[in-house]
């Protein structure tokens, strides 16, 4: 599949066959990455909407067959699941720099991505947790990784291609998850559960399959691994992680022999490791005496935008598991006598990237140009304040379907767009601020602790769910979106000083 797309829209350089003007490994990156995101965001178009199906109704004629779950705990293991996945992209670098290498690394994540979607398309709970752990870990592993093998592709950080050749990742990250709701989610939602779970997997199959048969064209770096385990490290991290294993089997053993194992004794144990661990990794940075006083005052900079970020995604996030209920539920499912499946709106959000983010790359440049682009500050504190405003704009629908009114879809369409506009104003920046602001031991393990503020942001929403918050209110909904703007505005009020600890980084 990879060796066909190549032909198609190849280029010839010098007699050798690229894939639009790049690396012909480049062709086998974005499928891969393509069917990855395919596969995770049709799943997690479902998600949330099969925890809370019971029966099915007679009277509409829909499927029941999930989990009957409640929306606050559908919403938790949500938020945990997406937090999981984006804290275990720290020990999937890890293997890829100390164990396997990426390109083995990231082969495995897909075999076990694919397996895990495998279990979710069988029916019965038991399943159903062990197949979200696996496609959790599975995309912790490959998300660290394959992004890496994209910079192998090129002759170093100065390659004139790099640049366009990370550009059409990104559009093959969201052209997967923009189809996948489409596809996945119709089928599942509409028809059958696990057949939409299934599909999944036959994604991340198809992705996986041209990804062996693509090697050849890969660097040869990305076979290699970095920074080998030596024999004596390798025994003491097994036995480190046999004998923690060996507990945590122990305890929940025993928890489940008497009889008192509930959900929460999984999810609330999660959710807590969600917030510490990010803390507990900024805190292990921060007092390294091996720090140059640059180096801590950057650090000290990096904590604003690390909070930022975490509120952000809290409510960013929501879009998967709030915002759908609310779309299943209280928004109309049909628009000019066309009906849709409510999963379709999961795809407005990768829709409206491939969209703005060429109007926003030219619009940095033409501000820059005339010496006005904001500073990475402001354009932190241009994406909280949208943020938390796409949650105001929220309240409103809100009040409207009080009575059991269906609103019309524009307002979820307006919502998911004030996000994605939030999204292209923080993200973007906050990969590229991370990279600059790394004290240069960390310089590698940086691009994970990014990643742990998504972790924080949604594990705080899956604490809120579990200590019985209901995020489908008024008054939740409103001071979180109080919240995210009154951040944004302290960024700005303080930039002056974020500035100073940021040194030279602009």
């Amino acid at each position: 599949m990879a060796s066909s797309l190549t032909k198609d829209s190849a280029s010839t350089t010098g007699g050798e066959k690229t894939f639009f003007g790049h690396p012909r490994g480049l062709a086998t990156l974005f499928l891969t990455e393509m069917w990855e995101r395919f596969s995770y965001y049709g799943m997690r178009a479902l998600l949330v909407y099969y925890l809370v199906s019971g029966g099915a109704d007679a009277a509409t004629g829909s499927q029941g067959g999930g989990l009957a779950m409640t929306a606050a705990t559908a919403t938790a293991i949500y938020s945990v699941y997406v937090s999981m996945v984006y804290l275990m992209a720290m020990p999937g670098g890890w293997f890829g720099d100390r164990v396997w290498g990426a390109r083995k690394t990231v082969a495995i994540a897909g075999a076990v991505i694919m397996v895990g979607h495998l279990s979710l398309a069988l029916p019965g709970q038991a399943m159903f947790f062990v197949g979200l752990i696996l496609v959790a870990a599975g995309s912790g592993l490959l998300k660290a990784n394959i992004s890496t093998m994209v910079g192998h592709l090129y002759d170093g950080p100065e390659d004139p291609r790099r640049d366009g050749g990370f550009t059409l990742f990104y559009i093959g990250i969201n052209l997967g998850a923009f189809v996948a709701p489409f596809v996945i989610g119709t089928v599942g939602k509409e028809h059958n559960w696990h057949l939409g779970f299934a599909l999944a997997a036959l994604g991340m199959g198809l992705g996986l399959l041209q990804f062996l048969l693509g090697t050849r064209h890969l660097s040869p770096k990305s076979n290699i691994v970095p920074n080998p385990l030596s024999p004596e490290e390798r025994r003491t991290i097994l036995l480190k992680v046999t004998g923690a294993v060996l507990a945590v089997a122990v305890f929940y053993g025993v928890v489940v022999a008497i009889g008192a194992f509930t959900l929460n004794w999984a999810l609330v144990p999660l959710t807590l490791a969600g917030l510490v661990i990010p803390v507990a990794v900024l805190v292990r940075i921060k007092r390294d005496k091996e720090l140059s006083s640059t180096e801590q005052s950057k650090m000290n900079g990096y904590i604003w935008f690390f909070v930022a970020a975490a509120i952000f995604w809290m409510i960013y996030d929501q879009g998967g598991s709030t915002l759908s209920l609310f779309a299943d539920d209280k928004t109309a499912d049909t628009v000019f006598g066309f009906a849709f499946s409510a999963t379709w709106y999961q795809s407005l959000n990768p829709l409206f990237v491939m969209a703005l983010a060429p109007v926003f790359a030219w619009l940095w440049l033409w501000l820059a140009r005339k010496n006005q682009e904001p500073n990475t500050i402001v354009k932190f504190a241009m994406g909280l304040v949208l943020v938390g405003a796409s949650f105001f704009v929220f309240i409103v629908p809100m009040g409207m379907a009080g009575d059991g009114t269906k609103v019309s879809p524009m307002w979820l369409v307006s919502i998911y767009m004030i996000q994605t506009i939030g999204e292209l104003c923080l993200s973007p920046v906050g990969l590229s601020v991370t990279t600059k602001m790394a004290p240069q031991k960390y310089a590698s393990q940086m691009m994970g602790v990014w990643f742990l503020a998504v972790t924080a942001g949604d594990c705080t929403t899956g604490l809120l769910s579990l200590a019985g918050v209901d995020l489908n209110g008024t008054g939740i909904i409103a001071m979180e979106a109080s919240l995210a703007a009154a951040a944004g505005l302290a960024v700005y009020m303080y930039r002056k000083k974020v500035q100073t600890l940021m040194g030279n980084v602009h």
